[in-house]
């Protein structure tokens, strides 16, 4: 017998709406400043206030928005993305990692 895993969807059944407001958004959206030092490295990045920054007033006049929702299970840590438009229309994705340690750092 063969086993049935069950089948998430990661998009809306339509997604050319919400295609089309993030190729706007995508056209106007600028550079995020490097402007953080990572000491260790000594190299700079950019931190998530200034890639957010470079792309919400992009990303909100075209009808987009985006929300994170992290959670754990089976000893991994699990993220999930979604892109939304306000047609109703959405993708999303998840990443998992297993954690180097058990704690808020790892």
């Amino acid at each position: 017998m063969e086993e049935q895993t069950e089948v998430i969807p990661t998009q809306s059944p339509e997604i050319n709406e919400l295609a089309t407001a993030l190729a706007k958004a995508q056209g106007v959206i600028e550079s995020a400043s490097m402007d953080k030092e990572n000491p260790f490295f000594k190299s700079k990045y950019a931190d998530l206030f200034s890639v957010w920054g470079a792309c919400r007033a992009a990303l909100s006049s075209n009808g987009l928005s985006v929300i994170q929702i992290p959670r754990m299970a089976n000893g991994k840590c699990h993220v999930m993305t979604m892109m939304m438009h306000l047609s109703g229309q959405w993708v999303k994705g998840e990443l998992s990692a297993t954690p180097t340690k058990q704690d808020p750092q790892g």
